[in-house]
């Protein structure tokens, strides 16, 4: 199996910037598209960004030009710089990712998130 861990969030005034990290441990072969979710309260699960295998990115109109999503293979893992950010950024931050692995002789690709991380921003 694949794990994903996510760590960063915290309280943050508005304006400044947040770093989240997003590690994947377990049984893993290749990481395919990594993505990051964004959960407000008392709203639906979000995507904000999206980093392919090839680094093509893309983000919500929400974020474009104040975040920025990157990866790196050699450490399975994956982040989000956060600038500028405003009261409407604030929610639990998830990591999803399609990950390639081994199971019983059997090569599959599973869809894996995290437990989340909180960001809250203050005025």
């Amino acid at each position: 199996q694949a794990q994903l861990a996510e760590s960063g969030g915290g309280l943050v005034q508005a304006g400044g910037s947040l770093k989240l990290s997003c590690g994947a441990s377990g049984r893993i072969l290749r990481i395919f598209d990594m993505r990051w979710y964004r959960q407000a309260p008392g709203n639906e699960r979000k995507l904000v960004a999206t980093i392919s295998k090839n680094g093509e990115t893309n983000y919500d109109e929400a974020v474009k030009g104040r975040f920025i999503i990157s990866r790196d293979d050699a450490k399975n893992s994956a982040h989000l710089q956060m600038n500028n950010l405003n009261l409407d950024d604030t929610g639990v931050y998830y990591c999803n990712a399609n990950v390639l692995t081994k199971l019983d002789q059997t090569h599959r690709v599973l869809d894996v998130w995290g437990q989340g991380t909180l960001v809250t921003v203050s005025v």
